[in-house]
C-alpha cells in the first residue's frame, strides 16, 4: 500500500506526473480538493478494475458494498473519488486495482 499525492492543476500549465499503481493505494485528506480528487486511469495492454473503498460501515460494522470502475485493456477512465471516501479515522481514501497492473498508470488532481 502506498501514500499517493494529488496535484493541482494551475493556469501556467500542469504536467501531469503518473504514478504506478500497487494493489492497493492510499490518498491523504491534504490531497482532496473541495470537492475530492479526480482519478485518471491511463491502460496500455492490461485491463483493470478500480474500486475505491467505502469507509462507512453497517451496524454489524461490515464495509459498505464497492462497486468498481472497469478501465480497458487500452484506454483512459476518469473517476471522481469523494471527500467522503476518506476514513474519518485513518485520515486517507482506500483505492484498489485488480489485475496484472503492467501498462498501468494513474493521475490524481485535486477536484
Amino acid at each position: 500500500m502506498a501514500l499517493q499525492a494529488a496535484q493541482s492543476v494551475v493556469p501556467a500549465g500542469t504536467t501531469p506526473a503518473a504514478i504506478t499503481p500497487s494493489a492497493s493505494d492510499t490518498i491523504a485528506e491534504g490531497s482532496f480538493g473541495v470537492n475530492g480528487v479526480h482519478m485518471r486511469v491511463i491502460t496500455t495492454g492490461t485491463a483493470t478494475n478500480v474500486s475505491v473503498l467505502d469507509p462507512g460501515v453497517t451496524p454489524s460494522a461490515n464495509p459498505g458494498t464497492v462497486t468498481a470502475v472497469a478501465a480497458p485493456a487500452t484506454g483512459v477512465r476518469m473517476i471522481l473519488i469523494p471527500r467522503t471516501a476518506i476514513n474519518p479515522a485513518t485520515g486517507v481514501a482506500t483505492v484498489t486495482f485488480s489485475g496484472a497492473l503492467t501498462g498501468v498508470t494513474y493521475e490524481l488532481y485535486r477536484a
